[in-house]
Parts: C-alpha cells; structure tokens; sequence
C-alpha cells in the first residue's frame, strides 16, 4: 500500500532523513519509533507532500507520489492527521468535521461520513455545537481523528496522537486507532510511547537519526534488548527487565 524507498529530506541545513525506507501493507497497523528529532514526523511530512524528499520514491497504492501536491496525495486516500491536532478551536465540532470533507463534492456523502463519525465517537456527537477549543485534549486529538476519517483515508498517517494526554483516555484513543484499522483503514503511527504502540501495531519501525535501526513484528520489538532499554523503561513486556 506504502512503499517508501531510500528517502533522503534536507531542510533548514539539516538532513533529516537518511535513505530511510518502509512498507505499510493493506490493513496493517504499523508503529513509527524513536526519540525526539529521530525524523518521524518528516517521514509523515514527506509521505504526504508537506516536504520534498531531496532523494529516494514514495509509492502509494502502486502510483508514484514523491513530487505529487499534498491535496492530491490527500483525495487518494492518503491522510495526515498532523502532531498537536491543528482542529480550528473557534469553529463547533460538526464545523470541524465538514472540514474534513472540502474534497468531496457530494453534500450527502459527507453528512453520511459524519453521522458516521458520530456512531464511532458518541462524545463529539454530544458536543457537535460546542467550539473545539473548549473540549478537553482527548476530545479535540477525537475530533482531528474523526476529521480525517470525514475525508475518507484508506491509509491514516497519526503523529504523536497520545501526546499530553492522562492514561485512561491514552487507552480510548489506541482503542480507538485499533477500531479504525478493523473496520478496514491502514495506519502508519507515529508514537513515542511505545508501549501502547506496540500493543495495536502488527509491526514496527526503530528510526534513530533519520535513518532506520531496527524493524520487525511488534511482538518481537517489544522483547528486544535495544528497544526495551530505550523506548520501553528497561521492562520486558512479559514483566521482566
């Protein structure tokens, strides 16, 4: 579905990424890994034409989308829902949501992509008249994830969505990535707290210094040495150290 090959990303005088390379294939869930700077965030970036990669080829669903123009890349299928959420704090919910739609062209298709929305996610049904800057963290990281389900991913690129966020609703969001990927939508997730990623991920990807270390079945990441001295807190996922 995403195939992403020896990508190299210069901006502001530092080279960001390193002939990085990953797949994402239909119906996978697959974790993004490493510490702040590591370059997970340009890989979303680049895959979704907010940056030009200076070398390697993106292909998404057999189609070469290296230099191809961000809304085009978004009406294939390919949707970004960006670090920090970026909803529009002065506009309601449901406003938020129509957003979300600017591509479609049928009225009907996006109310019926919304009400959808709000059968996954009761909450913002609940709050569809309330301004999105007046809901909690974990309702507006809701909000931006049922946006972009409004536009119609078949592919959903996540970056930091527990960010900030308290542990219990940490646990609704992954809930609810995990209800997404079932229903048929790939996820490629940026996340540091790896614990939680690699509990949905089917596999996952270690990036230290814009360059790929590490890659494999999450389960195996999670008993890896290297990953659970750096990502894990140095606890085995099976209680040991």
């Amino acid at each position: 579905m995403l195939e992403i090959h020896g990508l190299d990303v210069h901006y502001d005088g530092v080279h960001a990424l390193r002939g990085l390379s990953l797949t994402v294939a239909k119906g996978e869930i697959v974790a993004l890994l490493g510490n702040n700077g590591a370059g997970k965030t340009t890989t979303l970036a680049a895959a979704s034409g907010l940056v030009r990669p200076s070398a390697g080829k993106i292909v998404f669903d057999g189609k070469d989308i290296t230099r191809e123009k961000p809304h085009k890349i978004t009406a294939s299928g390919l949707v970004h829902v960006p670090e920090g959420r970026k909803i529009f704090s002065t506009l309601t919910v449901h406003e938020n949501l129509q957003l979300g739609g600017y591509l479609i062209r049928d009225q009907a298709e996006i109310r019926r992509r919304i009400e959808r929305v709000y059968e996954l996610l009761p909450r913002l049904a609940e709050r569809r008249g309330q301004h999105g800057g007046t809901l909690s963290g974990g309702e507006q990281q809701m909000l931006a994830i049922g946006r972009a389900l409004v536009t119609g991913p078949s592919l959903l690129l996540l970056d930091e969505p527990s960010m900030g966020l308290a542990p219990l609703v940490v646990a609704s969001v992954m809930e609810l990535i995990a209800g997404i990927n079932a229903d048929g939508t790939s996820v490629l997730l940026v996340e540091q707290n790896a614990t939680v990623a690699l509990k949905i991920a089917n596999r996952g990807y270690v990036i230290e210094n814009g360059e790929c270390v590490l890659d494999g079945p999450a389960a195996e990441l999670r008993e890896d040495a290297r990953v659970v001295e750096a990502y894990l807190g140095g606890v085995r996922r099976n209680g040991g150290t």
